[in-house]
């Protein structure tokens, strides 16, 4: 077995419940003055919250949704609950889950003192270690909140199993697999339009992917992105040790980047003795090593279902190279799609830090990253922090010179400080030039800018 922790919907997925709660949904409308409906228009309040039903699907307001959820429940206490029947096979499958040593719980939106009690009448309780619901008035039911319920609670190799497109949001909010069964009230479009990671058409087929050997269909692609001294590194340790938790095998990697070929672009554009490197080769380097990445390693790893945890994607492009580049951010995406095809994070995490804080961060960084630097940019130099005392805007590779206009540096990075409303930067600079307060000059496209460089933090 894959998975040591099953989640199930229960509507649609082990349970028939279109009777109960098309009638009961019937009921609570027609009280609230609404009417009209049919059991068959009011079959897409199956799956989700009954407050975004009432609201959306019968134009209700706020007030009048709260209201027809308390005759919802007055009707559905009283007899829908029981308007129901377990889908054959059913019993079956959760026997031999437990058999097996798996833990299985049931997931849904439905009011949890209900799902308990249709658990217990229908016999499924017995093979249950947990029913996760919310509340009787609990309006916030996502499938997202309940699944973390169950993912905290149980952990392991964990799936989500369900008939429609909130359940594998859910799971995939979650980091966990998902399998969309085709035998309730979603359809196989839908499920496959919210990548669900297994499709099972009835429940011989979600018994097989479940005991069997199945390997997963697709893993999960998540990206990391945020200025450099973030803590992108650390987050991205942090998020790998969780996913291998939760049972997942995880592949990193890094853009530029990946394997060695991408490494080698890494190298020519990163390089700081680059200094007659045009913005648009730059621009293409980056994606170069971006497409030898996705076909090398991220796409083989997604296929052999691991979680992919990539510092930096197509977003960081569009940002340094179409933004502060002026390259165009429409130009630079365009490029990108032709380098990744439809590979694309399920989930981007953005770390965000004021940028002054970042920079003094990388400038205090730990020794093997200022000795990686060091080795690239020789022994003469020295990673410095300055602040423009002219006004104008440091950027990436910008020379740094002395009085007299000869080079003695270049900038690695820089911005403008939201805070000091002043131009912030980093950058390499000969020796006898780091000193607090030795005044420096930048070369901004031949116009020469007075800076002062400063001790971290840039604060003031």
């Amino acid at each position: 077995m894959q998975y040591t922790t099953v989640l199930f919907d229960l509507d649609g997925t082990l349970t028939k419940s279109e009777e109960g709660i098309t009638k009961t949904a019937i009921y609570a409308a027609e009280k609230m003055g609404f009417t009209g409906f049919t059991q068959e228009q009011f079959k897409v309040f199956i799956g989700p919250p009954l407050y975004d039903s009432f609201r959306k699907v019968v134009g209700m307001t706020e007030e009048q949704a709260n209201q027809a959820i308390d005759h919802y429940h007055e009707r559905f206490e009283r007899v829908g609950w029981a308007e129901n029947e377990v889908y054959a096979g059913i019993p079956s499958l959760l026997r031999s889950l437990k058999k097996n040593g798996a833990r299985v719980a049931i997931v849904t939106a439905k009011p949890q003192v209900f799902a308990e009690r249709i658990a217990q009448k229908f016999g499924l309780a017995p093979y249950l270690d947990d029913v996760i619901g919310p509340g009787m008035n609990n309006k916030d039911s996502s499938k997202a909140a309940l699944v973390r319920r169950g993912v905290e609670a149980f952990g392991g190799r964990v799936v989500m199993v369900g008939d429609r497109c909130f359940d594998i949001e859910g799971g995939q909010a979650n980091g966990v697999d998902t399998i969309g069964v085709c035998y309730g009230y979603g359809t196989e479009d839908e499920l496959t339009a919210a990548r669900a990671t297994h499709i099972a058409h009835d429940v011989a087929e979600l018994e097989n992917i479940l005991l069997g050997d199945a390997p997963r269909a697709r893993g999960v692609f998540i990206s990391m992105e945020g200025v450099d001294g973030c803590g992108k590194t650390t987050q991205r340790a942090a998020l790998t040790g969780h996913l291998q938790k939760l049972g997942w095998r995880v592949t990193q990697t890094r853009e530029p980047g990946g394997d060695a070929v991408a490494e080698k672009i890494r190298e020519l554009v990163l390089d700081p003795m680059n200094k007659e490197m045009r913005n648009e080769t730059e621009a293409y380097l980056y994606a170069a090593s971006r497409a030898q990445n996705v076909r090398a390693v991220v796409r083989p790893a997604l296929l052999r279902g691991d979680a992919v945890v990539c510092d930096r994607f197509v977003d960081s492009s569009v940002a340094y190279q179409g933004a502060g580049r002026q390259l165009g951010m429409e130009q630079i995406a365009a490029l990108n799609a032709m380098a990744v095809g439809e590979t694309r994070p399920d989930i981007t995490v953005y770390l965000r830090m004021p940028a002054d804080v970042a920079l003094s961060r990388r400038l205090s960084a730990s020794k093997p990253d200022r000795l990686e630097q060091q080795k690239a940019e020789g022994v003469s130099r020295k990673l410095v922090g300055f602040e423009m005392i002219d006004r104008g805007i440091p950027r990436h590779g910008y020379a740094l010179t002395d009085a007299e206009g000869r080079t003695i540096g270049h900038v690695t990075s820089g911005t403008m400080s939201p805070i000091r409303k002043i131009g912030i930067g980093m950058g390499y600079v000969e020796t006898a030039f780091a000193k607090p307060g030795t005044e420096i000059y930048l070369d901004n496209r031949g116009r020469k800018l007075k800076a002062q460089v400063v001790k971290p933090p840039f604060r003031k």
